[in-house]
């Protein structure tokens, strides 16, 4: 592995920054609520998400009545910025900062600029959550184990993006999930989907009910934590086809988890790889195959040749 490697796709344990990882997947709760609360309803979800920017996560622009506003996390300089379309904004360190002055930080910036938001309060899809305004007990925030965190999604943003390319058919924006804290990308094979069962732990099953409306193969990068505790990337169908999980997947290091019932890539597969990016596209194309092939999707009108810089795709 080179040292410019190691540089693009860092380390990053999860041990090593668990209480800081808690604290920041919190934090974008927050800002991912505000959004929820001001934006009209988005297949998916899709309206409630975060995006991947050169320097951290946005919310994107936000309605506030004739204006718009947005809320971004710049991991570089490590502040949280809130900008309206009328020139007006501020910002604050996100260093020191615990759940709950950060919530009231936010809604005390948002006053001031006249945004006037209510979310609610409780964490989603998160063990044991507590109220963001009384939320004391997470406060840690490690700069260096955050900017490593960004160079990752930085990286996983833009393979993502260029997997993207190779489908005509729906799919989501790459895209940053704040209760589950991943980035995630989502083919849909056109067709709909059995109902979801729900049961997500604190995520209403309306919201899981019309995630799941259609069928899917989705895959994302995610930080770590419970029957996979270090950061991987993963990939699911829904509804999972016959013979799914026992189709191999590329590279080596892929396996099926069948506590999570999807295929996991550790992160540090990628990582070592000789081509992290290739390795990484390997992943995603073959565990895409694994379901379109065994769900039968209509593959011959659904996907197409990768996007290249400057190049208009021939038809």
């Amino acid at each position: 592995m080179t040292n410019t490697q190691k540089t693009r796709w860092p380390e990053l344990p999860t041990a090593a920054w668990r209480d800081s990882c808690a604290t920041l997947q919190l934090f974008t709760q927050i800002a991912g609520k505000i959004r929820l609360a001001k934006s009209p309803w988005l297949n998916h979800s899709w309206h409630v998400t975060l995006y991947v920017t050169a320097r951290g996560l946005t919310t994107s622009p936000i309605p506030d009545g004739d204006r718009t506003f947005e809320i971004d996390f710049d991991f570089i300089d490590h502040m949280l910025r809130i900008s309206t379309s009328d020139g007006t904004e501020r910002q604050f360190a996100l260093a020191g900062q615990s759940v709950a002055s950060f919530y009231a930080a936010v809604m005390t910036n948002l006053k001031d600029l006249g945004i006037d938001v209510a979310i609610d309060e409780i964490p989603n899809e998160v063990a044991d959550p507590i109220r963001f305004s009384q939320d004391t007990q997470h406060a840690s925030y490690d700069a260096d184990a955050v900017r490593r965190f960004h160079q990752i999604l930085v990286n996983c943003d833009r393979v993502f993006k260029q997997f993207r390319t190779g489908f005509l058919g729906k799919a989501s924006p790459v895209h940053f999930f704040w209760g589950s804290f991943d980035l995630a990308v989502t083919r849909f094979s056109g067709r709909t989907a059995p109902r979801h069962p729900g049961g997500v732990p604190h995520l209403p099953d309306e919201v899981a009910h019309e995630a799941y409306s259609h069928e899917v193969s989705s895959a994302g990068f995610w930080p770590g934590g419970g029957a996979i505790d270090y950061p991987a990337f993963y990939s699911y169908a829904y509804p999972e086809p016959a013979g799914y999980r026992g189709t191999p997947v590329r590279p080596d290091a892929a396996f099926f988890s069948e506590a999570l019932g999807e295929f996991i890539l550790p992160y540090d597969a990628v990582r070592t790889a000789a081509d992290p990016d290739k390795a990484l596209l390997e992943f995603l194309q073959s565990s895409y195959e694994a379901a379109a092939i065994n769900a039968n999707w209509d593959r011959a009108a659904l996907e197409c040749a990768p996007g290249q810089p400057g190049v208009v795709r021939g038809i």
